[in-house]
């Protein structure tokens, strides 16, 4: 296992941190489930676990708060929240209102006194960047969270938010955790550029692009992940992008072949390569899928095979860009584009 420092945070962190997303309902995985993944990937050298509150609907926490139990010195634990707990208007979001209760829901489902970096899950357009940071200053002197970030902000956002901290005299965010991928390379162009002038750490989810560069995933073959099963307009190949992904999947197949390696080793060997990169977020929802992908935690990979996968999909583009998670809201409602 390869070990990165967060940021300019000091901390070390595993190149490869577990992410808990599949944990509980979601993926189908139970108590006795996770915990075998959570000491798997310990006794393996992963040292950050990421959850949220929104998985599974605190589902994930609390399993992972279990799993935890006795090893909460051993790894840095992160968690995030903003997005919607439940129809109540006000129980989402970055005001501080919402985010001093959502952080003592989550230390209490996980089961502990503080976490090492709580995250803002999306940017909240409707609460201003000096009143989520104030709250999360606060929230930092009191010892509940040791830093914080972002996740999927856009490059202007992140921007925004570090003059925000400096203009205020406040703490600020030092992580970025966005989508990126192979076949999701957007963020190449601009937030990665952004998160190595501010030094900030960086947490790569999906890359294994919801389970599209899996290896599970071909031509020819019928696509029956966990993800397909409820995201099926991502699978669906009547769909101009899927068809442009699957045909990267096989021209990228034939790349790792010919590296010998598998199609998980090419696709985070990819992601962890970019020196913007700490980490990427892998998330096992079995034990065969955690040694699959751990099999990838020492994956250098040469200049020859990621100039071979710069040639079938181009340096900061998006094949899906569709699926992005940090379009400006005006774009996706017309109501906020007109007066």
């Amino acid at each position: 296992m390869q070990y990165r420092t967060l940021g300019r945070t000091g901390v070390q962190v595993s190149s490869l941190v577990l992410g808990a997303m599949n944990f509980g309902k979601i993926g189908n995985t139970t108590q006795e489930d996770v915990t075998a993944i959570v000491g798997a990937a310990l006794d393996a050298g992963i040292n950050l676990i990421d959850t949220a509150d929104v998985y599974s609907g605190g589902q994930s926490e609390e399993m992972v708060g279990k799993a935890i139990a006795g090893h909460r010195d051993d790894l840095v634990l992160a968690t995030k929240a903003s997005l919607p707990m439940g129809d109540a208007r006000n129980n989402r979001g970055g005001s501080r209102r919402w985010l001093v209760t959502a952080l003592d829901d989550s230390l209490r489902r996980l089961g502990v006194d503080h976490v090492d970096l709580y995250q803002m899950h999306r940017w909240d357009p409707s609460t201003s960047d000096e009143e989520t940071l104030s709250a999360l200053t606060d929230l930092q002197r009191a010892g509940k969270i040791r830093y914080f970030g972002s996740s999927t902000f856009p490059a202007h956002r992140v921007v925004q938010a570090q003059w925000a901290a400096r203009e205020n005299q406040l703490s600020r965010y030092v992580t970025e955790q966005p989508n990126y991928s192979i076949l999701q390379r957007g963020i190449e162009t601009h937030v990665l550029p952004v998160t190595q002038e501010y030094g900030m750490g960086v947490l790569a989810w999906s890359p294994l692009a919801s389970g599209w560069l899996s290896g599970a995933i071909r031509a020819g073959r019928e696509i029956s992940t966990n993800r397909s099963g409820f995201m099926r307009q991502r699978f669906d190949l009547s769909v101009p992008a899927n068809r442009a992904k699957l045909d990267a999947v096989e021209q990228l197949a034939t790349v790792a072949d010919e590296a010998g390696l598998t199609m998980i080793q090419l696709a985070l060997g990819f992601v962890t390569a970019h020196p913007a990169v700490t980490s990427a977020i892998i998330g096992p929802r079995t034990l065969e899928h955690l040694h699959s992908q751990l099999a990838a935690a020492d994956t250098v990979l040469s200049a020859d095979v990621l100039d071979a996968i710069d040639a079938i999909v181009a340096p900061g583009v998006d094949l899906a860009a569709h699926e992005k998670n940090d379009t400006p809201p005006a774009l996706l409602d017309a109501a906020k584009r007109r007066r």
